[in-house]
């Protein structure tokens, strides 16, 4: 499905080299086949010498070359990034996009501002464990995205993790739940393992037990197919130390901070989208 296509990056930065170090390891496609641009020298060296890819600085040159394109730059450089490869888009190219809060819509018009141009264009939203191969992409494509192509998005980021269709609308609430949400379980992560410390197990030792545990849980609701309340359910037994553990997370909010969590990103997602250009964040509730 890939082995023939000439798949390229504008942008070589983590989560790109994420997903050409996982379609190479997948076996997906081979190195000649792929190519990334950066404007950072260094970056595109270690680019080309640890993974053996072509690189280059001239992201029109990339554009010409691939049948796919992969948008992999910020979403404050995104108008003149798709400005400068214009000209060398046409219809027979894949047009994909892992910006954030930038619609689909936006995007075809600045590579074809006449509207002549009938261009198929995904947008989806990958998190950081790609790195690891343990992602999660969520991609919503244009209606000018044939079925094949579709399957074709996939492909290619199911080399880094497991992949969910949805509408475009619902890609912000991606971003502010999956996009942003390993910071959020990182943060949980380094509280846990500081109460371990704080309880008198050793650094390493508290690390060991919270990452091994993070990970398990998530591994048991994932592989067991129940409710996540029937597995906490399962741990809490009458009296015992867990409801006390639970009780206090409910006092402290746990479920409302984190549900704001999502929502706020969700908004900020939705802001740059509208504001991609602009660094000012959105106001809060309240101010």
């Amino acid at each position: 499905m890939l082995k023939s296509k000439k798949i390229g990056f504008i942008g070589g930065g983590n989560m790109a080299e994420a997903m050409i170090k996982g379609l190479l390891s997948a076996g997906f496609i081979e190195a000649k086949n792929l190519m990334a641009a950066d404007v950072c020298p260094v970056r595109r060296e270690w680019l080309q010498q640890e993974y053996h890819v072509k690189t280059t600085d001239d992201s029109p040159e990339l554009a010409r070359k691939c049948d796919i394109i992969l948008l992999a730059v910020k979403p404050q450089s995104m108008k003149e990034v798709l400005e400068s490869i214009a000209d060398e888009v046409d219809n027979k190219k894949l047009i994909i996009s892992i910006a954030a809060g930038i619609p689909i819509k936006t995007i075809a018009e600045c590579l074809s501002p006449d509207g002549k141009k009938k261009l198929g264009v995904v947008r989806t939203m990958p998190n950081t464990p790609a790195l690891v191969h343990e992602g999660v992409t969520a991609l919503a494509a244009s209606h000018k995205v044939s079925a094949a192509d579709l399957k074709v998005a996939h492909r290619i980021f199911e080399a880094v993790g497991k992949t969910v269709d949805v509408n475009e609308a619902h890609l912000d609430a991606v971003t502010g739940l999956s996009g942003s949400g390993p910071a959020y379980i990182f943060m949980i992560i380094e509280a846990l393992s500081d109460a371990g410390v704080k309880m008198g197990l050793s650094r390493d030792v508290s690390n060991i037990l919270t990452l091994q545990t993070v990970l398990g849980s998530a591994k048991l609701a994932l592989e067991s197919g129940k409710h996540p309340g029937e597995l906490k359910d399962q741990v809490t037994s009458p009296g015992g130390t867990t409801i006390s553990g639970l009780h206090t997370l409910e006092e402290g909010g746990l479920r409302t901070t984190l549900m704001n969590a999502v929502e706020e990103a969700t908004k900020r997602s939705q802001w740059l989208g509208k504001n991609s250009e602009n660094h000012h964040p959105p106001k809060k509730k309240g101010e």
